[in-house]
């Protein structure tokens, strides 16, 4: 019987009994790991590995059966092997260092049993480094630029090996993911720095971003589970075409805030956190064609505007 994929409107659609029975391993339930969990925890089994034991009550509230572990620890990633037949990788790599020991620990305790039919990673746009505001498709070959993004690279190098190693059991998906932005998440909305009256860089110095709301990417993730494509990239952005500081102009005029300030770049460097210039040092727009029509996601929030319309239409 074939499997009944997910509509646009209710992701997991009427799945078969067969289906309903498979468990889903989310790794990394942050923020966007929640709402994949809340989509999925009413009609299948789902399983949450989590570094903090304080979280167990939260997640089985929620449906979920929590895991205590931590893939700073490998050992203790044993049992993961032959848990699901569906894994959600979302953990952060560490936050220093070349290497990404995380997903390689990950991947090494998923191939001591029976291979998930579907691995799903959540990497970064960032791998592509400065694109100069090209527009950019999955083919094009990855520079990156920072520590954190080298780190990206190494694991989508590991989740490829697995999918690899696979002999076609495995579809290994990698999606690349711009900035998240959401009302109802921690600091996902530019209100704090319009508020704090961070500036922009002036328009001959400013780049082009990209985004996705929290819900579409969430909605994004659980698509990927079921269609993704074996060994497949794909950009999970939405249809916004801004650059930085248009971006927070506009969210400006919708908060009903001053604009930000506008600087030279040697000014802002001057002034910004590292973090911050990093953002400011990249310019590319990504391209979504593959995702809407291999994910075949239609966006609840097709742009920024939408997005933050919602946002404060709720407030």
């Amino acid at each position: 019987m074939p499997l009944i994929l997910p509509s646009n409107q209710t992701p997991l659609g009427a799945l078969p009994a067969r289906f309903r029975r498979q468990r889903v391993l989310i790794v990394g339930c942050g923020d966007v790991g929640l709402r994949v969990a809340r989509r999925l925890a009413p009609r299948m089994q789902v399983l949450a590995l989590t570094s903090d034991a304080t979280r167990v009550d939260e997640l089985r509230a929620l449906g979920v059966r929590p895991l205590v572990g931590n893939l700073d620890e490998p050992a203790g990633l044993r049992r993961l092997a032959g848990l699901a037949q569906r894994v959600l990788h979302l953990a952060p790599p560490p936050g220093e260092g070349w290497a990404e020991p995380r997903t390689q620990a990950l991947v090494r305790s998923l191939r001591r049993r029976s291979l998930p039919q579907s691995l799903v990673y959540g990497s970064t746009s960032g791998v592509y480094g400065d694109c100069q505001g090209a527009w950019v498709t999955e083919s094009r070959p990855v520079n990156p630029f920072t520590q954190r993004a080298i780190r990206r690279v190494q694991a989508e190098a590991w989740v490829r090996h697995l999918g690899r190693g696979g002999a076609g059991s495995l579809r290994a998906s990698i999606l690349r993911i711009p900035g998240i932005y959401a009302s109802d998440r921690v600091g996902g909305t530019p209100r704090g720095r319009l508020e704090k009256r961070t500036p922009v860089l002036q328009r001959e110095d400013d780049v082009f971003t990209n985004h996705i709301h929290a819900e579409d990417l969430a909605r994004a993730c659980l698509l990927a589970l079921w269609r993704g494509r074996p060994q497949r990239t794909v950009h999970v952005s939405d249809d916004t075409d801004l650059r930085m500081g248009d971006y927070f102009d506009l969210a400006a005029d919708m908060m009903g805030l001053p604009r930000p300030p506008r600087v030279p770049r040697r000014e802002a460097e001057d002034h910004l956190p590292l973090m911050l210039l990093s953002f400011m040092s990249e310019s590319r727009r990504l391209s979504n064609a593959r995702m809407k029509k291999e994910l075949r996601l239609k966006l609840l929030y097709p742009t920024v505007v939408e997005g933050l319309q919602a946002g404060l239409s709720r407030a």
